[in-house]
């Protein structure tokens, strides 16, 4: 642990650290190459470029290049078939540049060690997860997003372990662990483990989802603030984006997680060298390892850094919504067995037929559909008749196609020859219901946050809706717990429960932003939220709509 004791190598650590404090406009390839060589390493490029299919909205960029520089060192005294990776994303600027010294710092230290049994790659990503997807789809000798990169020189052992480094400041004041990944994807619970328990040896302040610490766990405060933090990353996972360079990790079932240098008014302060420190015990720790991580839970949701709540325990409560819809099902299946109700003139309701059923189902699903294509393929039809940019053209097109969905019973009943029977509701019904139960429950085995907030939105309107209750106010509670709306809603809770309250017009753009990201990181990263969304639980959804208005 005796990681740049030296005053020596603290000075020159302090040096790197101000000469990549000074401004560039693009990554200093060049220099991190002759860096990384000077330091004994075996240093690659990689270049690639990825054409979005709209531009960013952050950065306004449509056409992404960039190259990434990483060096491996390797063991030792190990046959090399297994590698560890510390990483740090480099853009234009100043952006996360004391993380980019500190990675080198660490590769001059790690240089003069012996005790190294697996290969360490130090990687400087430019583009952040562009080029960390174009990096790891190198190494993997996988394309499966369609990026155009060039192959990768220099390859390690298989990765067991990854961390990445993010200091945007040189005043350190606690470090945040960052664990949620693409799709929802978690690292093994040791990962956390290993890092909490590292920062109480050292002294460092350490965070999850940026909220300190408490011991008062039994009183309301407490309990309150345990909540809020497990709600955040509940929220986090379901967004099914990844929150940092080391979510795409997890894709290739390589345990990884995102270390976030957090600079605020706290009077406790953190300097370089001891977060060097950390990272050495929990890299020697990780050398040290005879097999993967895989000793702890996969599925967890954590109130804190020392408390979990894992999936034995919060499962059950999806388990109690999905049983609502279970006995609907049962109820509607009991009805339709029955002998078939009379009408007031006395005439036997009729069966109904297989087309009653197919049509709403058809036309529900072809609407999904078009929602899934139609906003990318028409954004050039978009821009050359109304004044907005590609990724305003985009989410537009996304509302709008939204929207038009809500005139499918119309279109249904204009399809349908004859008016629709009592047993034809049902029949509709009782697959839906069966339909949004096996949707939910596949979607809770692999994101259990995103379904269990869609479980919250749409068990109620499974249960109550019928042709027979009140129209416009059931039409408005429909609306309200739609696919859409439940999204508008969360972004608004999210940003309290990071205590950052937005008005509402602030929150409609954010809302706006949070779509136009959803649609870039599925077709970038493979982010599975919104084809779930719009192939799937939209025109789920829609049959309750259908069903409200039958006639």
């Amino acid at each position: 642990m005796g990681l740049l004791s030296d005053p020596n190598r603290r000075r020159a650590l302090i040096g790197l650290l101000t000469r990549l404090n000074a401004p560039i406009w693009g990554m200093p390839v060049d220099w991190l190459v002759k860096t990384m060589q000077s330091r004994g390493l075996e240093v690659f490029t990689q270049r690639f470029s990825r054409r979005l299919p709209f531009p960013d909205e952050d950065k306004e960029r449509y056409m992404v290049k960039g190259t990434n520089v990483y060096g491996i060192l390797r063991a030792p005294r190990a046959p090399r078939t297994e590698a560890l990776v510390l990483s740090a994303p480099c853009t234009a600027g100043d952006h996360n540049n004391q993380a980019v010294g500190l990675l080198l710092g660490l590769a001059q230290y790690f240089r003069n060690q012996v005790y190294w049994a697996k290969d360490i790659i130090f990687l400087v990503n430019e583009h952040d997860l562009i080029g960390m997807q174009a990096w790891l789809e190198g190494y993997h000798h996988t394309n499966t997003t369609g990026m155009d990169w060039s192959p990768l020189q220099g390859r390690g052992g298989s990765i067991q372990a990854a961390l990445s480094l993010e200091l945007s400041s040189d005043v350190v004041t606690s470090l945040d662990l960052v664990l949620e990944g693409l799709n929802g994807q978690l690292p093994n619970l040791d990962l956390a483990n290993l890092f909490y328990a590292f920062c109480q040896k050292i002294g460092v302040l350490c965070t999850t989802q940026g909220k300190l610490q408490r011991n008062d766990w039994d009183s309301v405060s407490g309990y309150s603030h345990a909540v809020q933090t497990m709600m955040l990353m509940a929220m986090k996972q379901a967004s099914g984006r990844p929150w940092g360079d080391h979510g795409l990790f997890l894709r290739y079932h390589i345990e990884a997680a995102t270390i976030k240098g957090i600079n605020s008014f706290r009077q406790y302060k953190t300097d370089a060298t001891t977060v060097g420190r950390l990272l050495e015990g929990m890299y020697r720790k990780l050398n040290n390892l005879l097999e993967r991580l895989h000793q702890s839970y996969f599925f967890y949701l954590m109130s804190s850094l020392s408390h979990f709540v894992s999936i034995g325990y919060y499962m059950p409560a999806f388990g109690l919504l999905g049983v609502i819809l279970l006995l609907r099902a049962l109820d509607l299946w009991v009805q339709l067995a029955s002998p078939p109700p009379r009408t007031e003139d006395g005439v036997v309701d009729a069966d109904p037929g297989v087309l009653s059923v197919l049509t709403p189902l058809v036309i529900s699903h072809l609407t999904g559909a078009a929602l899934y294509t139609l906003p990318i393929h028409f954004q050039e039809m978009a821009v050359e008749h109304f004044p907005v940019s590609e990724t305003e053209a985009v989410v537009l097109t996304a509302i709008a196609v939204y929207t038009a969905g809500l005139a499918l019973p119309h279109n249904t009943n204009r399809l349908l020859t004859g008016q629709g029977t009592e047993q034809g509701w049902k029949v509709l019904k009782l697959v839906a219901v069966l339909y949004l139960a096996v949707l939910l429950g596949c979607t809770a085995l692999i994101n259990f946050s995103l379904g269990f907030i869609l479980a919250l939105t749409l068990v109620p309107v499974a249960a109550f809706v019928t042709p027979n209750v009140p129209k416009v106010l059931s039409a408005f509670v429909l609306v309200v717990l739609s696919p859409a709306c439940t999204l508008l809603f969360s972004v608004f809770f999210f940003q309290e429960l990071q205590e950052m309250p937005v008005s509402f017009l602030d929150g409609w753009m954010l809302y706006l932003s949070v779509i136009s990201q959803g649609i870039l990181d599925h077709a970038l990263y493979g982010s599975l939220v919104y084809p779930l969304v719009a192939l799937l639980v939209y025109p789920c959804w829609l049959l309750f709509w259908n069903i409200l208005f039958w006639k």
